[in-house]
């Protein structure tokens, strides 16, 4: 009796226990239901206000929202401060159902790029790519007349143009015909087809471009002189063509760090006199790029745009249509680099003036430069913020509106806000003061706005305001996400810890699964994209973030946050990964973590995952490598993992130019005997973003150390991250290797 009493005793235990295993389980097929089926949150949102249209007269505007119905059509106007269906859907529904032979749901209506007339009695959209119109006294369809399609050799990012082969360019009097021939440039009269040779040193290897510009009096014509370089390219083999058996051998241009580039000198001809102006060539020498010739309108002269090579000099240099001396109008140095991508330039009054962005301060700020003289007349903005995007110049007022992050003290400051300055920097007025992430849409007069505002843990707001000072105008919608917090979704949180240096503040999330349960421990995952230039962390509501969410569902906590090194900070905080890409902002994001998993005792960092793809895919391999104490697993896709191997212009411009020791520093393929963990690397092999040679050089590296890992290469995939095969791979490797449970058995699943 007291045996079979222990026995059912330790049988009792055992049910418990299974009982508690079960209601705590992870990576069960229920959690991968749920990972697979997270988008569809997004139609649990009501209230939600798709990017609107204005009229053409400001007076109404129009939008789509997601109501528990489906898709609905709005119509608000501002003079009476009404909203309104926009059509009747129902029988809209059915007029498109009769003249198109197919069924049509009122409110799943798949048609796209609405536009209203401006008596508001019809409308046209796109369906299935044709252009149809609707009138509204009888809801009458009619299919336009289906126009021509252009047709764009789009080619491929990487291409570059030998610029020989062009079409003539007649000047703005439309006396002459401006051409290239044996790589010289020509003129041809108009009226009698006389033809004159204005080059006499063109040749194959250093021939004159067939983008020719006239100046706006006819009289000068201003053109690039090229020498180019050899191209280079990468290859691939696609392995599973569709359309034979055998494979294929396939190639793109792509130039990498340190390869020859195209040098490009501007000249100057007179046609008056039939002769070359001088130019000095010296001045754009070591060019990274040179921009083409833009006139002044009063023909003094042109301008372009020169970036050196090694980015830490950019200019914006004025040549002299008589003299053909050359002025620097505006000069951008800095002794690690100079961001080009942030660049923004406006010219007033036909360059006299010059509205110029620049970090010279430390900060994204406007400058108005008298263009001229290349004198600063004055600095639009400051502060310890940074201006994002110019949205609007206005000339006649000689105001500015534009987008910035930052200004707000104690605010997240990468939220978006919209201002309003003077050109001479007063009157700084903020147009959206609501603690979020905001995206405006004005009117076509400016005077008003949609404004449609949130943060991840608020739902979206949208009203339309007054431009002149912000205040609201007429409401139009507020998300409703009572049906999604009825599956259990969990809010995101927003948060933040200090940095590496004790003050400065880094700003992420973290995301828990649908069924958080504060009692449980859960591991942490982090999905990461470290690239400069930008920042990555989610800043706008969101009821799932697929590549984040997914994951969390499979009974993890996923993080992710923006440390040193990235961008739309200062110039400081970004200057970090200068030479040093493989900082990746690790010592911000380890501590932000571990600060995070301090407040919260459930948050489990003794093993934590990270994963990523691009650059994403390169930081997630340097996780293990270099800093194997704190990340045990990674999950790494399409990474540049050796610096050498990525394309040329965002390599160069954060590692440097010329090529040093500081590219084999940075290179996982030189630090993969380093290797400390688990990792899975998965790679397209039509990859033309990132060369996947890459990283089949860092395998190659791994095997000659001995190292153990996993490999996926996906036949015909490019630069891609969230394919189902691929999603599935980086799910189960977490579960097996993070939560300690063999994934399901996927070919016995029907």
């Amino acid at each position: 009796m007291k045996l079979r009493g222990i026995n059912n005793l330790l049988l009792l235990i055992c049910i418990i226990a299974l009982s508690f295993s079960n209601i705590f389980a992870q990576g069960r097929i229920e959690d991968y239901k749920r990972a697979d089926t997270v988008d569809r949150l997004r139609d649990l949102v009501y209230g939600t206000t798709v990017r609107p249209a204005w009229s053409p007269d400001s007076k109404f505007l129009y939008y789509q929202t997601q109501t528990k119905q489906g898709k609905e059509y709005i119509l608000a106007d501002l003079e009476s401060k009404v909203k309104s269906p926009l059509f009747d859907q129902k029988v809209f529904a059915k007029k498109l159902s009769e003249i198109t032979g197919t069924d049509y749901i009122p409110f799943k209506l798949p048609i796209e790029n609405v536009r209203f007339n401006k008596a508001k009695n019809e409308f046209d959209f796109s369906m299935n790519n044709i252009r149809w119109t609707c009138s509204l006294k009888d809801y009458s369809l009619k299919k336009q007349e289906q126009p021509q399609q252009r047709r764009f050799n789009e080619g491929f990012w990487g291409d570059t143009d030998d610029e020989l082969i062009g079409n003539p360019v007649k000047s703005p009097d439309s006396s002459w015909v401006a051409f290239i021939k044996n790589s010289n440039v020509y003129i041809r009269s108009v009226k009698d087809k006389t033809e004159y040779k204005l080059s006499y040193d063109g040749s194959t290897g250093d021939y004159y471009s067939c983008h020719l510009y006239w100046s706006p009096d006819s009289k000068k014509i201003a053109v690039n002189k090229m020498r180019p370089a050899p191209k280079h390219y990468i290859y691939f083999v696609e392995s599973s063509p569709s359309d034979q058996l055998q494979p294929k051998l396939q190639k793109r241009e792509y130039l990498k760090p340190g390869d020859e580039l195209t040098f490009r000198r501007p000249q100057l001809f007179d046609i008056t006199t039939k002769k070359q102006i001088h130019v000095d060539e010296l001045i754009f020498d070591n060019q990274f790029s040179i921009s083409d010739p833009e006139w002044h309108n009063d023909s003094r002269g042109f301008t372009v745009e020169y970036n050196q090579r090694g980015h830490q000099l950019y200019r914006v240099d004025e040549i002299n249509s008589v003299t053909g001396d050359v002025k620097h109008i505006i000069e951008e140095s800095s002794p690690t680099f100079v961001c080009y991508t942030y660049n923004y330039r406006y010219d007033l009054n036909d360059g006299k003036e010059i509205i110029w962005k620049s970090e010279r301060d430390g900060w994204q700020h406007l400058y108005l430069y008298d263009g001229l003289t290349g004198k600063v007349k004055n600095q639009i903005t400051k502060g310890e913020w940074v201006v994002r995007e110019v949205v609007s110049v206005d000339e006649k007022n000689r105001q500015i509106i534009f987008k910035a992050g930052g200004k707000n003290q104690n605010e997240d400051p990468y939220l978006v806000h919209y201002y309003r300055i003077n050109f001479d920097g007063s009157g700084l007025t903020e147009l959206t003061s609501e603690n979020a992430n905001h995206d405006a849409v004005f009117s076509p007069d400016w005077n008003y706005f949609v404004d449609t505002y949130s943060r991840v843990d608020m739902p979206p707001v949208s009203v339309i305001k007054n431009s002149e000072d912000g205040k609201i105008v007429m409401e139009l919608e507020k998300a409703d996400i009572k049906d999604l917090v009825k599956t259990g979704w969990q809010m995101p949180e927003v948060f933040k810890s200090k940095g590496r240096d004790g003050k400065t503040d880094i700003w992420g999330i973290i995301i828990r699964p649908s069924n958080f349960n504060k009692k449980k421990s859960y591991h942490v995952l982090e999905y990461i994209y470290a690239g400069p230039g930008g920042f990555y962390t989610p800043k706008s509501f969101g009821a799932s973030f697929r590549l984040i969410s997914s994951m969390a569902e499979l009974g993890f906590i996923v993080v992710q946050c923006d440390g040193m090194g990235t961008g739309m900070r200062s110039r400081a905080f970004q200057d970090i990964i200068w030479k040093n890409l493989k900082d990746g902002g690790f010592e911000d994001r380890k501590l932000w973590i571990k600060a995070a998993a301090k407040k919260y005792s459930y948050m489990d960092i003794s093993k934590v995952g990270i994963y990523g793809g691009s650059a994403g895919g390169q930081i997630s391999t340097t996780a293990v490598l270099l800093h194997p104490d704190f990340y045990k697993v990674a999950v790494s896709t399409c990474g540049c993992h050796d610096n050498r191997m990525d394309k040329i212009w965002w390599n160069e411009l954060w590692m440097g130019y010329p090529i040093g020791p500081q590219y084999e520093e940075s290179s996982n393929v030189v630090n993969a005997h380093l290797l400390k963990g688990d990792l899975m690397i998965m790679v397209g092999e039509l990859d033309d973003n990132v060369d996947p040679a890459s990283t089949m050089q860092l395998v190659n590296a791994l095997i000659k150390a001995k190292k153990n890992f996993e490999l996926v290469v996906i036949p015909g995939a490019g630069h891609a991250h969230d394919l189902p095969f691929e999603n599935k791979k980086r799910e189960d490797f977490f579960v097996q290797h993070i939560l300690g449970i063999m994934p399901p058995d996927w070919n016995s699943e029907q």
